[in-house]
């Protein structure tokens, strides 16, 4: 990959037409407008210190172990094994939740076109058949993705312009900027609004999920000190414009806030649509959210396959030295592929019988990847001036951008954990449950587990590739 499909990969991942679209239910009744947009504003402004805190240590390290890799140099064995666990738990929550919001998008397009009735089972099936799309085009090489992610980049940003445009200039009636920018919403069941604003900054925080992907595929970029890095800021930059216009564009195109929200649809931007638009513009801009969230879904089994890839070469997986195998004809490790597909796609299966169940997995991308993104920043700033800094950093301000990353992270960490919404009769059911707690601390313990029995043997992190090494790939970049 040159600079640019770096970038891509990260922007495509986050991708705020999936993130913000497939939430923006959810941010409906955890806030509403005021906390949507202000919510966007400042979630992005404390992940772009993040991710330039974590860019800097990129450009050090610019391995496909990534994040884990990262922790191993600078902490020890020990802190990449549980770092690389937490990451590769964050990206396969983040390869589920795409997927499954573009599988209920897909349910309100076939609901408009055909009359579908999207019920969760038939959404499930929409869902897995969404999965095996990805391992078709993952399974080519690094040049197909490229490609497609080079192309998503001005899909989405196309598509947000199409979107926001038609949405402005098409209907008659639009909400005042007083409305969209104060009017307060709680339809969460707590009582303190407080909680409810805090909670409302999950859909932001999980939009801005999946930047390490640009780390992720360093082994495989140009010029990656400098690349890699450039490629996270970027792709944070760039998607905090777009989604703050899009997700202003929707606000002030609802026409009917409580109809939008119980829209027979299931999901309310197709509702926004229709009201603005009508059928046949509705079923339009659905098509474009859709194939949207297809190459971000598509980006995200990229950057996982390449995390299960580097986690196995360095023998931390049960079975690592089968999903470590690379194809001979396209350099694709083609096993890591089908794992990361098949575990997203058991991380769904809840969705069957819980209502609450597409939050609880956001919140398993954002409380898995996060932690992971601030673990390697941490130990950056505990090494001091051990700590060699490759071309691309931050100077003077390293060490205050860099404490502002953890704090931040470690809020939103426990923030997700918390419950979403106050069940009927203050009594928690298989439906009302948020799982997400319970997911990270089964990995947790399977990765404290697997650690004794086999880890401290089996754990060896790789060298950073060299110059004659690299050279191989120079005749195939894209």
């Amino acid at each position: 990959m040159n600079g640019f499909g770096n970038f891509a990969i990260s922007f495509s991942v986050i991708s705020v037409l999936s993130g913000c679209m497939t939430l923006y239910g959810f941010g409906m009744a955890t806030g509403g407008p005021s906390v949507m947009l202000w919510g966007w504003v400042f979630v992005g402004a404390m992940v772009m210190l993040v991710g330039a805190a974590l860019a800097e240590v990129t450009s050090a390290y610019p391995t496909s172990g990534a994040l884990f890799d990262m922790a191993n140099r600078l902490g020890g064995p020990r802190w990449g094994w549980y770092t690389g666990w937490l990451n590769l738990l964050g990206l396969l929550g983040a390869i589920a939740g795409i997927d499954y919001g573009c599988a209920l998008f897909a349910g309100a397009f076939a609901n408009l076109q055909w009359g579908f009735m999207p019920t969760p089972g038939k959404t499930m099936l929409i869902y897995l058949a969404i999965l095996l799309l990805h391992p078709v085009s993952n399974l080519f090489g690094v040049r197909l993705v490229t490609i497609l992610n080079s192309v998503s980049v001005w899909w989405h940003l196309t598509g947000v312009a199409v979107i926001v445009g038609v949405l402005v200039l098409v209907p008659t009636h639009h909400q005042s900027p007083h409305f969209m920018f104060t009017t307060f919403v709680n339809d969460t069941g707590w009582s303190s609004n407080w909680y409810v604003l805090l909670i409302g900054l999950l859909l932001a925080q999980y939009t801005f999920c999946g930047y390490d992907a640009s780390a992720h595929l360093s082994e495989e970029t140009t010029k990656a000190q400098v690349s890699a890095p450039r490629g996270i800021v970027h792709a944070i930059g760039w998607s905090w414009i777009a989604g703050f216009v899009l997700l202003a564009g929707l606000t002030y195109a609802i026409q009917d806030y409580a109809g939008t929200q119980g829209t027979a649809t299931g999901v309310p931007p197709a509702q926004i649509f229709l009201d603005a638009l009508g059928s046949g513009g509705a079923k339009a801009l659905l098509l474009i959210v859709i194939i949207a969230q297809l190459f971000c879904g598509n980006a995200e089994v990229a950057a996982c396959s390449r995390m299960v890839f580097a986690f196995s070469r360095d023998g931390a997986l049960p079975g690592s030295s089968m999903w470590r195998r690379v194809s001979g004809r396209t350099g694709t490790p083609t096993r890591a592929v089908w794992l990361a597909v098949a575990v997203a796609a058991v991380l769904a299966l809840p969705a069957l019988y819980s209502t609450v169940a597409y939050g609880a997995v956001t919140a398993i991308n954002v409380i898995g990847i996060t932690p992971a993104y601030a673990i390697p920043i941490y130990l950056r700033l505990r090494a001091g001036r051990r700590f060699q800094r490759g071309p691309w950093h931050l100077g003077r301000w390293s060490r205050l951008v860099g404490w502002a990353a953890v704090v931040w992270v470690a809020f939103v960490t426990v923030l997700f954990c918390l419950p979403q919404t106050r069940p009927a009769g203050h009594l928690v059911t298989l439906s009302s449950f948020n799982y997400a707690p319970v997911a990270l601390v089964v990995v947790l313990i399977l990765a404290a587990v697997w650690w004794r029995t086999a880890g401290q043997r089996t754990y060896e992190a790789a060298q950073l590739a060299g110059g004659e090494e690299m050279a191989q790939y120079a005749e195939g970049i894209v």
